[in-house]
């Protein structure tokens, strides 16, 4: 499962990688999590950035487990799922990020999180599918949840799914409404090779509160007890 995931760069930086108008309201964020107000690119927009929730808004969510919660979708069930095709051909969206992060089990107890981002550091993105609906108040509603495929290394030396992760070629097909359904269902293979790095970082990301730059960063390696040096 995917929960959480970064986007530190600037507004304008976004807008330029993405060749959108550039998102107002958007500040980084290094602790992105469900139920949070997010940016996206949907096919059927206007060509620039949408703030969708993550899942679901935090009034529906509060008293859901994280599990409970539609975050993430299994690439490999869409061709199995009516509901899960009607969303390839129609509610398509790109999710912006420069990193993701994952849990890796050591002991009994302890989880260490871990951030994975491209070799090159540069923006990627992450196929999604977005839902509207209406509130018990008559508000429209629009979430998303990331597609996931099987990790590959050196991700599933922490946790067994990952995001499929798009660059500039697949983005344009991923949006395209001229795109096939054969078309859109190749992008999500995992035997397209992309290079992450991989590297632990602070356990302050376990918090949600806290939301600033040093999360990104590498922390010490922890020692034979599991022990971690926090930041700041």
């Amino acid at each position: 499962m995917i929960e959480r995931f970064s986007i530190a760069a600037p507004a304008a930086q976004l807008a330029s990688r993405f060749e959108v108008e550039e998102p107002q309201s958007f500040h980084a964020r290094y602790n992105a999590a469900p139920s949070q107000l997010l940016p996206v690119i949907t096919s059927s927009g206007s060509g620039g950035f949408s703030f969708f929730y993550w899942g679901q808004p935090p009034g529906l969510s509060k008293n859901k487990t994280l599990a409970e919660k539609i975050i993430n979708v299994r690439a490999e069930l869409i061709a199995e799922k009516p509901v899960l095709l009607r969303n390839l051909k129609l509610n398509r969206c790109l999710v912006p990020s420069d990193g993701f992060y994952s849990w890796k089990k050591v002991g009994k107890k302890t989880l260490i999180p871990w951030r994975f981002s491209l070799e090159s550091n540069e923006i990627f993105s992450m196929p999604a599918f977005w839902e509207e609906y209406e509130d018990t108040d008559g508000n429209t509603i629009h979430t998303f949840a990331i597609l996931t495929t099987i990790a590959t290394q050196p991700v599933a030396a922490v946790t067994d799914r990952m995001p499929v992760i798009f660059e500039r070629k697949e983005e344009k097909i991923w949006l395209s409404q001229n795109s096939t359904e054969d078309e859109l269902k190749s992008l999500l293979q995992i035997s397209r090779s992309i290079t992450l790095n991989g590297y632990p970082v602070s356990p302050q990301l376990n918090n949600l509160a806290i939301d600033r730059p040093s999360l990104i960063l590498p922390t010490p390696a922890a020692d034979q007890f599991g022990n971690l040096t926090l930041f700041e």
